[in-house]
């Protein structure tokens, strides 16, 4: 359904750090800085960006606002959380663990970026 995502940056070298690390634990390659200061993270599923704002006000982050990043199993959905939280994320809503949805249980790991963006690694248990 969707092509990309693209969150804004107050420092994209710093976001950059911070996503390197995270979406590494799941195995997603290193990104790659574009001429206009963009960072772009590509899979064969699609395309995470981080940037700084064309409009040259400061980035924020959406309230109510989560980006979800699918994790193979609840160990790299932790692996994603530690690695997040030592490259400059911060803990938010409950820790790591399994949250009953009713109909699936999920793993959920929440964190925010540098920049205050609320992200989230899931895995949908069977």
């Amino acid at each position: 359904m969707f092509s990309h995502i693209m969150v804004g940056a107050n420092n994209v070298e710093e976001s950059k750090k911070f996503y390197d690390a995270a979406l590494g634990a799941l195995g997603v390659e290193p990104g790659v800085m574009d001429p206009k200061g963009r960072c772009f993270y590509r899979t064969p599923t699609g395309v995470f960006a981080i940037t700084p704002p064309i409009n040259t006000e400061p980035a924020t982050h959406g309230n109510g606002s989560t980006i979800g990043f699918a994790a193979k199993d609840p160990a790299a959905a932790d692996a994603w959380h530690a690695a997040g939280i030592a490259n400059g994320g911060t803990m938010c809503e409950d820790p790591p663990g399994v949250r009953d949805g009713g109909a699936t249980k999920l793993y959920l790991a929440y964190l925010k970026d540098p920049s205050g963006n609320k992200i989230c690694a899931l895995h949908r248990m069977g």
